[in-house]
């Protein structure tokens, strides 16, 4: 079944309504707090469905069937290391960020450390959050490629000016609200294509279980099995999970935005923690699409051999859905890419002026100036994050295992900033920003010289910048003053 002109006019009708509606946020768009924090009144369970939709975007909906589709369900054991995360970060991070009027994650740590490594996070978390981004962007190409076969970066261009629309009007209310919505739409869809899957199998479930078991065990969750270079087994997820999450929920901009626009602490500790609960659920269901559609295409080979994994579960929408539906759920997946993009763009956009323009270009500008700044920076940052995604099309790997290694590698170094800050009272910035650059180095060489699982990445980098953070604070302390700035 191709993908008809019925699909097609679902999918523009869709991507110009949810640009239309996110732009009607604008009107109460007056002040940098409406802007960049939603006013701080967005409810709960609205920021909880909207940073599980900034986490995992369009790379879980179609990267993460391709992972179970070659291998089995152990990536859930990464999971396990997110839930842990977010009790870690809900309790330790959460009660100094609304200790005061912050907009962002950075200006924490210049209360403790000073404006030095104010600016090196927030500078680490633009780099990071760009390339990270665009890897994500990219993963929107593989969709468009598959159903327009040519004019990948023409139609990203498209996709790109509709998201950038609705983010420079609306603001993080429009993130938000609009999140919610292509979260709900791109879950039912995919439980819709799961069923029709399943019915299309001769033998439905118990075909799929035969095969499954056949291929080597494919329901697997669980391997205790330990080794440094395998990235899915149960120490290496727990514990790398743990810091991955905690850094990406803790440190990375994107997300702290999306906590802090809560009412109160606990309603913040609260949309955070019910995040894990959707989080396993959702990546439940894309694994086990992934291990159905193994079956499916044992039955059905397709036409022409997958030539990446991330192609599998996009190829199934686009050629075995009914007319509409199949419409239905590309524009949501389009949409999922276009509401990480918005909240990635509002993020960099809140960073670069709320730690970098405003302190340093106009401190004491009005926000009507401010408000006009964060739109060009949004552009700026949109024209680099498209950029970095046509060029991520010619890299041959998964994009979600991608990005979360982009994202691995300075995460270390940011949270073991974080935790040098919050956990002792001795620690200076001089030490901090040594055992930052001791991590990079580190990892440097890991990466260049070793075949180390990413998934140690964030933990290995926090271990290294804390210890040597540590060991250099007492070597070669500062002034108490200095020292201490809570």
């Amino acid at each position: 079944m191709a993908f008809s002109r019925i699909d097609l006019a679902v999918v523009i009708a869709y991507v110009i309504a949810i640009t239309a509606f996110g732009a009607r946020f604008r009107k109460g768009q007056r002040t940098l707090h409406d802007y960049f924090l939603g006013g701080r009144r967005l409810p709960w369970w609205a920021i909880t469905l909207s940073i599980v939709c900034a986490e995992t975007s369009i790379l879980t909906i179609i990267s993460t069937p391709g992972i179970a589709y070659r291998s089995n369900l152990g990536f859930l054991q990464l999971v396990f290391g997110y839930l842990v995360a977010r009790v870690v970060v809900s309790f330790l991070l959460i009660p100094r960020y609304f200790a005061g009027e912050l907009f962002t994650a950075y200006q924490l740590i210049e209360r403790r450390f000073g404006h030095g490594l104010r600016l090196f996070t927030a500078g680490m978390f633009l780099i990071t959050r760009a390339l990270a981004e665009g890897v994500r962007v990219f993963a929107i190409s593989i969709v468009i490629a598959i159903i327009f076969k040519t004019g990948v970066a023409a139609s990203l261009l498209i996709i790109f000016a509709l998201t950038v629309l609705y983010t420079l009007e609306g603001g993080l209310a429009a993130v938000i609200w609009t999140d919610v919505i292509q979260l709900s739409i791109y879950i039912a869809g995919t439980i819709v294509a799961l069923f029709l899957a399943l019915h299309a199998i001769p033998g439905g479930w118990g075909e799929v279980a035969r095969v499954a078991q056949a291929a080597g065990g494919k329901f697997t969750v669980l391997n205790f099995h330990f080794d440094w270079n395998q990235p899915y087994l149960f120490w290496t997820g727990l514990v790398g999970g743990m810091f991955l999450n905690t850094a990406s929920h803790g440190t990375d901009q994107m997300i702290v935005q999306q906590l802090l626009a809560a009412r109160t602490r606990r309603q913040s500790q609260g949309a955070l923690l019910a995040t894990g609960i959707v989080v396993l659920l959702q990546f439940t269901l894309f694994l086990i699409v992934g291990v159905v559609l193994y079956a499916f295409y044992q039955h059905f080979p397709p036409l022409t051999p997958f030539s990446r994994p991330d192609e599998v579960y996009p190829t199934f929408v686009i050629t075995r859905l009914p007319v509409g539906l199949c419409g239905l759920l590309t524009a949501a997946i389009l949409a999922a890419g276009m509401a990480n993009l918005s909240a990635a763009l509002n993020s960099l956009a809140s960073t670069s002026v709320m730690d970098f323009y405003k302190p340093f270009a106009r401190p004491n500008a009005d926000d009507s100036h401010y408000l006009r700044v964060s739109r060009v920076v949004t552009l700026i940052w949109g024209a680099v994050i498209i950029t970095i995604a046509l060029a991520a099309q010619y890299l041959q790997r998964s994009a979600l295992e991608l990005a979360l290694t982009v994202a691995s590698v300075p995460y270390g170094s940011m949270l073991g900033i974080f935790l040098l800050g919050v956990l002792t009272r001795r620690a200076t910035s001089r030490g901090a920003l040594i055992g930052a650059l001791c991590s990079l180095a580190t990892l440097g060489y890991i990466i260049r010289s070793t075949s180390i699982a990413w998934t140690w990445y964030v933990a290995i980098g926090t271990v290294v910048t804390f210890v040597v953070g540590t060991v250099v604070s007492a070597a070669w302390p500062e002034s108490e003053a200095a020292t201490v700035r809570s």
